[in-house]
């Protein structure tokens, strides 16, 4: 649990307008780990220049399906963006399927780290439903609950159909429906009672 109390573990980011720092400007976040150590979460909502094919290519390896050759990768976050992050439906059985691989608690998705997932994805196996970014999101100690605190960010629990189901153009908005929100009633400025 968070020192604040809370756990936004399987939640959704959503970066309110005006929010300063550009890597998350107009940025969805899913938080795969909130401890009162801090945070770590992906950004799904930005696709950069590399698709899966390319991505493959440069880890040398060879992707025998042609339905994936075109997916997009995403930007994860501005921590370690020349490294792989797999976030995937969790697999049946006893789990262990990949080197190095988190569970992540309230919801049915894992992220793995190890290339052993992009292995099996390239042979055909491996999860039916997946994301690739390349970097992560990382908040220290108290970090993310400031940024709540002053506006930058709202939350929602996380719907894996959103990750997987929606355009990438459209996760923001469908993110911000969750809460019932229009985006267009969205404003830069904190109320405070």
């Amino acid at each position: 649990m968070a020192s604040s109390g809370i756990d936004l573990t399987h939640q959704f980011l959503i970066a309110m307008p005006g929010m300063a720092d550009e890597n998350f400007a107009g940025a969805l976040v899913y938080l795969c780990e909130h401890s009162d150590k801090g945070a770590l979460g992906l950004v799904v909502n930005k696709p950069v220049d590399i698709t899966l094919r390319h991505l493959f290519e440069k880890v040398e390896l060879s992707l025998d399906r042609p339905d994936l050759a075109e997916q997009p990768v995403f930007f994860g976050g501005p921590v370690q963006t020349e490294r792989g992050f797999v976030l995937h439906e969790r697999l049946g059985g006893d789990g262990g399927h990949y080197s190095s691989t988190l569970s992540i608690a309230g919801g049915e998705l894992e992220m793995t780290t190890s290339k052993d997932v992009l292995e099996a994805l390239a042979g055909g196996a491996g999860p039916r439903r997946f994301l690739v970014t390349l970097g992560y999101s990382g908040w220290g100690a108290g970090q993310l609950e400031e940024e709540i605190g002053r506006n930058g960010w709202l939350t929602v629990g996380a719907e894996p159909s959103i990750l997987f189901d929606t355009p990438p153009a459209e996760r923001y908005d469908r993110a911000l429906a969750l809460l019932g929100v229009d985006p267009r009633m969205l404003s830069m400025d904190a109320g405070h009672a």
